[in-house]
């Protein structure tokens, strides 16, 4: 979808700025973005991709009645006499256990059938009966004692075979590995992750060292890969290409990526080729300029197929550090969960605790802290080419045309903290 309207530009379409919800919007259409293939992938390589099908339980979970604590698996009120032996986690099916009998069992292990009831370690109290036999007391606090089915984890307690678990579409997070391995899983359907190649366009940066002689240091380089990255990518290349327009063309007609993603060139200077390289290599702009600040020169694009058919498209970024960061959260990122097959997730909106300053008339995104655990305050150092605000912030705020007053409440953008 395209969501502007074009005016003449030199060498290029331009188009009025689009709404920031209409452009991040057009990032992910869901009639023109399709979720890439599915992929199977065995459980320590499908972290950070989505599930393709519902995850169901292979199996109850547990599977078999379990205790819940070292102890004594007792059958029937006490007290009891102890029968030899013990039942270990992994040890087999256990004997049966008679009305008034008792064995030592250890957390995750079987209950044997007949038994009622688990009496924690700490509760039992053992002796010996007249004709020298093993007893076993419950010295458990309280009323009830050990009433029955106490500390026993029942069978399909969690979930019963066949049940869903996670829909479509979730994040395959540390949590969701360890699920999927308890409910009998060895590999996930998942979509295939999207690749990105990077492109960080100009001559006046460095790549070491302090910024000296009208140069400064490439702080987007080092900046998007991880974060993209974190957002379901697969970051095939990050390399450097020169103030040339001919470089810059073959650069966009030769990437192989999913998704390309650019930094600087996107507005009007005498060395920004971006729009007039793209018009060369055929490409359709979706999004060019965005009503948004910092980063309203960012553009979204479609390129044409990759040799094997493959839709592509690119993302261009400001060269503005924080205007970057806020092209990524308003296009990249919603783009790269769509291709990946990732579920939207609910916005997270919290209360301002102080007043948030905004643009006369644009979207601002504004770095931001929590105050206290439901609302954020915003953070100093806030201008496009700044990044220091954004090393402390805990979210961007999405603050409407004008500022939002204190107690209001606004969404806030994650940002990858590695915290």
């Amino acid at each position: 979808m395209t969501v502007a309207h074009t005016t003449a530009r030199a060498g290029a379409t331009r188009r009025t700025a689009a709404d920031w919800e209409e452009a991040r919007s057009a990032a992910r259409d869901h009639r023109a973005v399709r979720p890439l293939p599915v992929v199977y992938r065995d459980l320590g390589a499908a972290l950070g991709h989505a599930l393709a099908e519902p995850l169901a339980a292979l199996t109850d979970l547990p599977s078999f009645d379990t205790s819940a604590m070292d102890g004594w698996a007792v059958a029937g009120p006490g007290p009891w006499r102890l029968r030899e032996g013990g039942v270990l986690a992994g040890g087999g099916h256990p004997e049966p256990l008679s009305d008034g009998t008792a064995v030592p069992i250890a957390t995750g292990a079987p209950l044997p059938a007949g038994a009622s009831a688990v009496l924690r370690r700490e509760h039992g109290e053992t002796g010996e009966h007249a004709e020298h036999a093993a007893t076993l007391s419950d010295r458990s606090p309280g009323p009830g004692r050990t009433a029955p089915g106490r500390d026993i984890r029942p069978r399909g307690q969690e979930c019963r075979a066949g049940e869903p678990l996670l829909p479509a579409g979730t994040t395959v997070t540390p949590a969701v590995l360890g699920l999927a391995a308890a409910a009998g899983y060895d590999r996930l359907p998942v979509r295939r992750r999207p690749t990105v190649e990077l492109l960080v366009l100009g001559d006046e940066l460095l790549d070491s060292g302090p910024p000296h002689d009208g140069r400064v240091r490439d702080a987007l380089g080092p900046l998007l890969p991880p974060w993209l990255r974190d957002r379901g990518a697969r970051v095939t290349e990050r390399r450097r290409v020169s103030d040339d327009f001919g470089l810059l063309r073959t650069a966009l007609r030769d990437s192989a990526a999913d998704v390309v993603v650019t930094t600087g060139s996107t507005a009007a200077g005498p060395v920004d080729f971006l729009h007039e390289a793209l018009a060369e290599a055929g490409a359709r702009l979706l999004v060019d300029s965005v009503a948004v600040r910092p980063g309203h020169p960012m553009l979204l694009a479609e390129l044409p197929p990759a040799a094997d058919g493959r839709p592509r498209r690119l993302v261009g970024l400001p060269g503005n550090p924080l205007a970057a960061v806020a092209g990524t959260a308003t296009l990249a990122v919603p783009l790269l969960r769509r291709l990946g097959g990732h579920a939207d997730p609910e916005p997270l909106r919290m209360s301002a605790a102080t007043a948030l300053p905004g643009h006369p008339r644009d979207t601002r995104l504004l770095p931001v802290r929590r105050a206290h655990p439901h609302a954020v305050a915003p953070l100093p150092f806030d201008g496009p080419a700044m990044l220091r605000g954004l090393a402390l912030a805990d979210g961007l705020a999405v603050v409407p045309p004008g500022g939002a007053p204190a107690g209001t409440d606004v969404e806030i953008l994650d940002v990858p903290s590695g915290r």
